[in-house]
């Protein structure tokens, strides 16, 4: 059975670009701590400065929507949100979802 990876788009404030490293740094312990694989959050470094991404893998999409669940009764999680719409760095967010091309 494929994996199936959750690519995460961001449109940031260019001028927060901490906040967001703060963010995404935060992700880096409640992500593992309730079920995703966290591929990696990347900061734009040369070229379009508003661009972030997050990948976040997971065994199929019933796990995925089960760690969804988890993630907004969680409180850590749920400051984190709170934080990114109280500082406003983040413009846009889309997810796109992408399964293993040779599992």
């Amino acid at each position: 059975m494929p994996h199936i990876t959750c690519f995460i788009r961001y449109e940031i404030d260019p001028f927060q670009r901490e906040a967001f490293r703060t963010y995404a740094e935060n992700w880096g312990r409640i992500i593992p701590r309730l079920g995703g694989r966290l591929l990696g959050y990347w900061l734009p470094w040369e070229g379009s400065n508003h661009e972030a991404w997050g990948l976040v893998g997971f065994d199929s999409l019933a796990d995925y929507e089960a760690y969804r669940v988890r993630l907004k009764a969680d409180p850590e999680a749920r400051a984190n949100f709170e934080f990114a719409q109280a500082q406003r760095f983040i413009q846009r967010e889309a997810r796109t979802f992408c399964e293993d091309a040779q599992p």
